[in-house]
């Protein structure tokens, strides 16, 4: 949908317009002086005057953008950032009008401002995705597609390989651009007694859920702390330093601590295991209590 500026602000914008439309045009000597007298003076009456002759070029540019939906001041805004921008790396030894230059960056600071606007989902992140997102309508358009209910199989192809991107990457894209956003707060139905939120399942657990999961846990650590105690110092130490921590000890450096070979000390892990297992049984009414719920 088209952003509408007030009457305030239409007449503003109105008035900017044709000050700057007022500003004479340069030659290329004197944009070159101004150019030269701002990158190696800082002299700001040059960059003043540089910019203000250019500014048309800014509003003809934002024009191209209104069709986005977005303020059309708000184009002219990030449009000047570009033109000062090109202000201050133009270098006129290479023979470059600075319009010609100039027309790159404010393009560009316009494209950035209509992605990260345009949705409040980020539309397009890749340079493909942003040759797309600009692009796609017009290459449809000339390709004649009047499909309504989205585009042929052939029209993505053929705009696929004009850009040089996947038939997927088009058909999400097609997608993007024919669905606005909608907030979840708007009614559901005509009653508006709902929100589309109240349609969105929560993934995670209730709070019976949580406190049961909080008891359950504190009760397995109860019955592996009473198991431990009926285990030796040496099997509860084997025990703890190889299975109750992220990376446990290698068989050769508990035997070598131990002062036994790393067969017994295998040996030793096994028959505490065993004894684990019977401890931790004896203390439940079914096994699958001892086992967390995914």
């Amino acid at each position: 949908m088209a952003h509408l500026d007030d009457a305030e602000t239409q007449r503003a914008n109105a008035s900017f317009i044709r000050t700057a439309m007022r500003a004479p045009i340069l030659s290329r000597d004197h944009e070159s002086d101004l150019a030269r007298r701002w990158r190696d003076e800082r002299n700001d009456r040059a960059l003043h005057e540089l910019v203000t002759a250019y500014t048309r070029l800014v509003i003809s540019m934002a024009g191209r953008f209104r069709h986005y939906g977005l303020p059309m001041g708000d184009l002219i805004q990030e449009g000047n950032v570009g033109l000062m921008q090109a202000s201050e790396r133009f270098d006129s030894g290479r023979e470059v009008r600075f319009s010609t230059y100039a027309a790159w960056w404010i393009r560009s600071a316009m494209q950035d401002f209509v992605l990260r606007n345009w949705s409040i989902v980020r539309t397009g992140t890749t340079a493909a995705q942003k040759s797309l997102f600009f692009n796609l309508r017009r290459l449809r358009a000339r390709i004649a597609d009047t499909e309504l209910n989205g585009m042929s199989g052939e029209t993505s192809r053929r705009i696929a390989e004009a850009l040089k991107v996947s038939i997927n990457d088009v058909q999400v894209m097609e997608m993007r651009l024919s669905a606005a956003d909608q907030s979840l707060s708007a009614p559901a139905g005509e009653t508006g007694e709902q929100s589309w939120q109240d349609f969105l399942s929560d993934p995670r657990p209730d709070p019976e859920q949580v406190v049961i999961g909080m008891r359950d846990t504190a009760s397995r650590s109860r019955w592996l702390a009473e198991a431990l105690d009926e285990l030796s110092p040496r099997e509860r130490r084997i025990i703890c330093e190889r299975r109750l921590v992220d990376e446990g000890a290698t068989l050769e450096d508990l035997g070598r601590s131990l002062g036994v070979s790393k067969e017994r000390v295998r040996q030793l892990e096994n028959r505490a295991m065993s004894k684990l297992r019977v401890a931790m049984r004896a203390r439940v009414s079914a096994p699958d209590e001892l086992f967390v719920e995914a």
